[in-house]
């Protein structure tokens, strides 16, 4: 915990104190998208999904909160496009003619996307690829080491399973192949999973649904069998939360470890209850607050370079500047030193009517 706190904040600090740098004197800058330099910036912030629960109720109030504390003047456009990737490129082209002074950018697919990009930077305004990689040119991306969730998933669910032999058999609930993150999560956990467990089934889940997992994880049932699943490989929250239900439906008990990530407060839930195993926390501050920074820069003129101390290669093999923070694997052991410590939850909201007794064991009471 120590050291991941320690890495979120250097990476914070480091783009709050290259910020305070133009923060504390005038202006001066004309910014990509602005006539003159007298103009207040405007962001835009484009989110991909209501699907994810972070990315309204903590990302998008974050990243504004954010914005605003570095950029008092600053105007923040929100949009959110609602799974859809035609819908996310009328956002792109509605934002480039507004003329804004930077994009941040969650894509719904980093790759269909790379054309509206590329439209933004021919018309001179930056765009900053927000926890997943976009292609086309990126100005700045900030996100959290994909491979590392996966391997933090797949150590914790061999703990879960507590049997290393090959033998024993998991179904991998992937994310969207869409999402560049997704094939990062799964390269991960497999470099831990392979040779440890044999996998049952491998599925890749559009758009992250939970009923699509839940529709998936009843045919692996089917093929598999009720007692035959030891452990489920479910690269995010809401994944988890489709997988359990259908071995719920299908009356598979005990619940086999089922893995998850976003640390969703639903899922924080069924850590306490017994019924998902772990989360992957990435903790949303650190990541508004590097985002938010990257975009205010940008929005200015400022040199990326200069706020970030990172960089990741895109697919091109350039160099774009990043800031990349660390992720932490939640247990019932360790909500309260994690989530509630950081303040994510409260102990009351995790501990709804019925829990007690299981926050009791977990510490949480």
């Amino acid at each position: 915990m120590k050291a991941f706190i320690r890495d979120a904040v250097v990476a914070v600090t480091a783009v709050s104190a290259a910020l305070a740098l133009t923060a504390c004197g005038p202006n001066t800058a004309t910014g990509p998208g602005r006539d003159n330099a007298d103009d207040a910036p405007t962001i835009a912030v484009l989110l991909p999904d209501a699907i994810t629960a972070r990315w309204e109720t903590q990302d998008g109030p974050l990243l504004e909160e954010k914005i605003k504390k570095l950029c008092e003047e600053c105007t923040v456009e929100h949009a959110n496009a609602k799974g859809e990737v035609a819908l996310q490129q009328q956002q792109m082209d509605s934002m480039i003619s507004k003329g804004v002074d930077a994009i941040l950018l969650v894509a719904v697919d980093g790759r269909s996307l790379a054309a509206s990009v590329r439209k933004a930077d021919e018309a001179g305004i930056p765009v900053i690829a927000y926890d997943r990689l976009a292609g086309g040119p990126i100005a700045g991306h900030v996100s959290f080491d994909g491979e590392q969730v996966g391997r933090l998933q797949g150590t914790s669910l061999l703990q879960g399973m507590a049997s290393r032999a090959p033998d024993d058999q998991i179904v991998m609930m992937n994310g969207d192949p869409s999402d560049p993150n997704a094939a990062l999560f799964k390269k991960g956990a497999l470099s831990v999973l392979t040779g440890r467990v044999k996998i049952g089934k491998s599925y890749d889940t559009h758009q992250w649904r939970a009923e699509v997992a839940h529709m998936n994880m009843t045919g692996a049932i089917a093929a598999l069998g009720a007692g035959n699943i030891d452990g489920v490989y479910a690269a995010n929250d809401s994944l988890a939360a489709g997988s359990i239900s259908a071995l719920r439906a299908n009356k598979v008990a005990p619940i086999p470890p089922v893995t998850g990530q976003d640390a969703e407060l639903a899922a924080v839930r069924r850590i306490v209850a017994g019924r998902q195993y772990m989360t992957v926390y990435k903790p949303f501050a650190p990541e508004a607050a590097s985002g938010a920074a990257l975009a205010v820069a940008a929005a200015r003129g400022e040199n990326l370079g200069k706020v970030a101390e990172d960089t990741v290669t895109a697919r091109d093999g350039t160099k774009i500047a990043a800031v990349m923070l660390t992720p932490l694997a939640v247990t019932a052991d360790n909500i309260k030193d994690t989530l509630v410590k950081d303040g994510v939850y409260t102990v009351r909201q995790i501990c709804a009517p019925g829990l007690w007794a299981a926050c009791g064991k977990a510490g949480l009471t």
